[in-house]
């Protein structure tokens, strides 16, 4: 995998297509929050290496500019000192300087550029991975949210105010139902005493209206 395939590939767009189609946008998220991590780690590592490369050559270069000035100064002095030989030596060492000194610096100068281009790659990288972890609690907040909805959704989907209403006529008409059946039913247990039970009232009744008359004759012969 490319260095920077997460960075190419994985633009905050794509991610948020993905995860409104994944299953589980939590551990999807998650999964691309470890993905971009470990590629971001990727990336600073080969930047890291770049800057190196840029450095080298900076300092390559840096030292045949030097090393140009220096010739220069010495033949200037050698000449003075009308030490031809010495000067010519100065002169050539300086010549092979320069020659090293472009070379040197037009690698420098790709290199930089290379870096720079990384750098920018690097911190978009660490900019979409800020992003990501950012979104992540309003991702799981709003995935809650939704999976409670759609839980309440689906609980109610069979029950309305109507059904209540119509569910506890029923139950009335159970109940009187219910109430008329026992009041049939002690009618029907009054309508069949046997008869011996009738004459057993009567005695007893006869036996509470013999009390009573011998109770008002003992008053009416006073």
């Amino acid at each position: 995998m490319s260095i920077f395939k997460r960075l190419r590939d994985l633009t905050m767009s794509n991610v948020n297509a993905i995860i409104d189609k994944a299953e589980d946008p939590i551990k999807m998220t998650d999964q691309y929050i470890r993905d971009m991590a470990e590629d971001l780690e990727d990336a600073e590592k080969a930047v890291a290496a770049q800057i190196a490369i840029e450095k080298k050559f900076k300092q390559l270069y840096e030292e045949q500019e030097a090393l140009v000035t220096k010739r220069n100064q010495q033949a200037h002095a050698a000449a003075q000192a009308g030490n031809a030989d010495l000067a010519r030596r100065a002169l050539e060492e300086k010549k092979s300087a320069e020659v090293k000194l472009v070379e040197y610096k037009s690698s420098f100068d790709q290199n930089k550029a290379s870096a720079d281009n990384l750098r920018g790659k690097l911190d978009e990288m660490r900019k979409q991975l800020t992003q990501m972890k950012n979104k992540r609690e309003t991702l799981v907040a709003r995935f809650n949210a939704a999976k409670a909805q759609t839980e309440i959704n689906k609980a109610m989907s069979g029950f309305s105010s109507d059904s209540a209403s119509a569910g506890l006529k029923r139950m009335e008409d159970k109940m009187l139902q219910a109430e008329a059946q026992a009041e049939a039913s002690n009618e029907m247990s009054s309508g069949n005493k046997s008869l011996d039970d009738e004459f057993e009232k009567l005695n007893k009744d006869q036996g509470v209206e013999d009390e009573l008359a011998a109770l008002m004759k003992q008053y009416d012969k006073q």
